[in-house]
């Protein structure tokens, strides 16, 4: 896996192996411990097994609906937050509104490529830095729908500070340390991030994304048994440059003692780490993401989060409700584009009319109205299901991440679409000739991204898939597997025999084949029908596939991912017709939305349902390995390429650096 953001699966491109990822940084790559290694496709599979929680003791809405059964009792009726933390996070919300509107410039932030001192200052006043932070702590203790509704409030102010707060909450310091810390780490790390010191997370490296097996970075342990002595690059880290701790991944020795891929909190003024250079992107701007270098730093021992060979675990784990973040800004994307997309489409005339009302656009108004509703919708729902905590939500926040992400970027591109010559133009640009400036382009920069932060579409395809299927490896997994013996064969058998007997029945005839079937949801019963009758059917094509290709099921990606978007799609209409109904004598307008996007969803699945056997996914692969070979080069003639003086991968060298430190540190308050 890959991150960004520092901590944030970073801009790594579409990696695809046999496992999920969690979310790293890195520098310049070097030569792999021997540990670490060229790893083979099995032991990389096995490092990222072992990473996954592998028991389900809490209900997942998500996990039942890929086997085929539609518990809406999971998510019906609509869950509700505390009372009294929403007034908390109220009078916080409105305190955050007035400080971006009023001292947070955005386009000068853009223009700049920086977050001014003074908004660094006055977030940590306003205690933005510890909104996920117990208040024991000098926190705010936000649920995580409250947090996620700030991120989408500063983020659309500035994307930059959305990312900033963050990287630094939901995958930096305070995160592993809430769900694994010790007493003592919380009680020493914790009021300092409060109060407004910036963490980072500090996984991928330049040569590891999506594969953590390869992890480079050592962390080797000092002789008197005192600490360890980290050495590596990582890349990427989001926060790096003015981060104050770290969260940093690296690979402890096994000879003698447990070691592995281990997670440690490190201070960022260390002696020997050198913040090499700040990375540029395409969009976001603003952000400070850094490749950065350790030689010989030393860590003390108490500063292990959890246990030595944990770190990918933890990783993990922290992005189950670490990835809600990402989803929280793209629905802001979705309301800003939303307003910008009206207000233009019913004042720009064109052949006599709005332009909204000629069907062209039209549609493309009813598509980011109907999405950022389901976009919207599907976030609270997973925010309210991960504040309480006897909910597994797994699937469900990787499910949203991965819909959000794409569907963000949809709308943008539309509305650049439905804005025309001006979508395209920059803001200060319309604002010189005297129109409205509405950085239209700088949206669609900054969001695209999203579609690689915290796992790329293709590793969050696999990791869904992974989860969706787990049922079925824990009782037919050795069938399939080339190393177990006959006992193990036979004995998964044994178990697959009995499952399958029981489970196959239930995914003929279910719930939405009676047409008086969830009666209460009145208009939108129809489309409840039609999610339970489609969970089946996701199911039966599961199973299919699994017979079919067997152990050779991995390398379907495609297939894979199709399964998987038709999942996203059915928990989204699941998710708005709930909703929608529960609101309905106060927002009776949401109803027609619901319905909206609920038809605009099925046309989606049926496209997905057929796509799954009706394809050109053999004959793509096949062409595929004809053009890493070289076959169709001559396509490539004709135009100027990158210089091929340079590799495509950056290899680093152990040792002390030789770039200038280039880490920014936010001065105190005057």
């Amino acid at each position: 896996m890959t991150t960004t953001q520092d901590g944030r699966p970073a801009p790594d491109g579409p990696e695809s192996g046999p496992a999920p990822e969690p979310g790293a940084s890195a520098g310049t790559a070097a030569p792999l411990p021997a540990e670490a290694g060229q790893v083979s496709e099995k032991e990389a599979r096995r490092v990222a097994e072992a990473a996954r929680e592998s028991t389900w003791d809490r209900p997942s809405f998500g996990k039942e609906l890929f086997l085929g059964r539609f518990r809406l009792d999971l998510i019906d009726p609509w869950p509700r937050s505390d009372p009294d933390d929403v007034a908390r996070a109220e009078e916080f919300l409105g305190q955050l509104r007035s400080f971006v509107t009023s001292e947070v410039d955005g386009a000068a932030i853009e223009r700049d490529a920086s977050i001014p001192d003074s908004v660094f200052h006055g977030l940590a006043d306003l205690g933005a830095f510890g909104m996920k932070i117990d208040r024991k702590y000098g926190g705010l203790g936000l649920s995580n729908l409250h947090y996620c509704r700030a991120l989408m409030l500063a983020g659309s102010a500035s994307p930059a500070i959305g990312a900033l707060l963050s990287a630094h909450q939901s995958i930096g310091v305070p995160q592993p340390l809430k769900m694994f810390g010790t007493a003592e780490q919380k009680q020493r790390f914790l009021p300092r991030l409060a109060a407004g010191e910036v963490s980072a997370f500090l996984l991928t490296e330049p040569d590891v994304g999506s594969d953590p097996a390869r992890l480079a970075t050592t962390a080797e342990p000092t002789v008197d048994g005192t600490g360890y002595r980290l050495n590596g690059v990582k890349l990427w880290a989001t926060n790096g440059t003015v981060a104050t701790l770290l969260v940093v991944m690296a690979r402890v020795p096994t000879e003698g003692r447990r070691g592995g891929i281990t997670a440690f909190v490190v201070d960022g003024d260390s002696a020997g780490i050198t913040v090499e250079r700040r990375n540029e992107f395409v969009g976001l701007r603003g952000l400070e993401n850094s490749l950065t270098r350790f030689h010989d730093v030393f860590v003390p021992a108490e500063n292990v989060i959890g246990r030595e060979g944990k770190g990918l675990k933890i990783a993990l784990t922290t992005l189950n409700t670490g990835r809600l973040s990402l989803p929280a800004m793209c629905v802001g994307a979705g309301k800003w584009a939303l307003h910008v997309a009206r207000g233009w489409a019913a004042d720009r005339v064109q052949w006599g009319r709005p332009v909204g009302e000629h069907e062209a656009v039209a549609q493309k108004l009813s598509f980011i109205a109907a999405t950022t509703y389901g976009m919207e919708t599907m976030l609270d729902l997973c925010c309210l299901l991960a504040d309480d905590d006897r909910n597994d939500i797994r699937i469900e926040a990787a499910l949203v991440k991965l819909y959000a992400s794409e569907m963000a970027w949809k709308i943008a591109d539309e509305l650049v679409q439905i804005r025309g010559g001006r979508g395209y133009e920059t803001a200060d640009s319309l604002a010189a000739r005297g129109e409205r400036p509405a950085n239209v382009e700088q949206v669609l920069r900054d969001l695209r991204i999203n579609r690689i932060f915290e796992g790329s579409t293709e590793i969050m395809h696999l990791l869904i898939a992974r989860e969706a299927v787990d049922a079925h490896l824990s009782v037919a997994g050795d069938i399939i597997d080339p190393e177990a013996g006959l006992g193990r064969k036979a004995r998964a058998g044994a178990r697959a025999g009995a499952f399958y007997a029981r489970w196959l029945p239930t995914l003929t005839v279910g719930k939405g084949q009676s047409p008086s079937a969830y009666a209460e949801f009145g208009p939108l019963a129809g489309h409840l029908r039609q999610v339970e009758r489609s969970s089946r059917k996701l199911a039966r094509s599961t199973f299919y596939a699994m017979s079919r290709w067997q152990g050779k099921m991995e390398r379907k990606q495609a297939f894979l991912g199709r399964i998987v978007d038709i999942g996203a799609e059915l928990f989204a209409m699941s998710a708005v017709c709930v909703r929608a109904s529960a609101e309905r004598d106060s927002h009776p307008e949401n109803v027609e939305l619901a319905d909206l996007f609920c038809r605009q969803a099925r046309v989606r699945v049926d496209a997905l349902f057929a796509a799954l056997w009706d394809n050109t996914d053999s004959v793509d692969t096949a062409a595929a390995k004809r053009i890493l070979a070289g076959r169709y080069a001559s396509v490539e003639e004709g135009v100027v390429t990158p210089s091929a003086e340079l590799p495509w991968v950056a290899r680093w060298e152990p040792g002390p650096s030789t770039a200038e430190d280039v880490r920014r540190r936010i001065p105190p308050k005057p």
